[in-house]
């Protein structure tokens, strides 16, 4: 959810552009501003996380195209995945074999390494 300012902001100042399949808003600025881009920015839907922004508008918030692409799934290709949240920080996070939270057991070294040592 938006803050009060952002809210106020995007009342004042925001011009709708679209929407995203999360349910996320995207916005630009009313007037055309001089001297500088035209501010853009999205008003998430739930939580504020910054991983919940599809590809198509990303591109589009940075700049890198003018208009979003499209999130059409006749115009997605098959090897593009669909969106996951950022789990970092919960217990569903990604964590490898030997992590602390795992009991912190790693397999033994094979002994195909050696250190290096300015020395040698």
């Amino acid at each position: 959810m938006a803050t009060v300012g952002t809210r106020i902001y995007t009342a004042l100042f925001g011009k709708r552009v679209g929407e995203d399949r999360f349910g996320n808003i995207y916005y630009t600025e009313k007037t055309q501003a001089k001297g500088r881009r035209t501010k853009r920015w999205v008003v998430y839907k739930g939580v504020v996380e910054g991983s919940k922004v599809p590809a198509e508008w990303h591109a589009w918030l940075h700049y890198t195209v003018d208009a979003p692409l499209s999130e059409k799934a006749e115009d997605r290709y098959d090897w593009q995945k669909e969106h996951q949240p950022n789990l970092t920080g919960t217990k569903h996070a990604y964590r490898p074999k030997g992590h602390e939270y795992s009991g912190g057991k790693r397999a033994p070294a094979t002994g195909d390494y050696q250190a290096w040592s300015p020395e040698g």
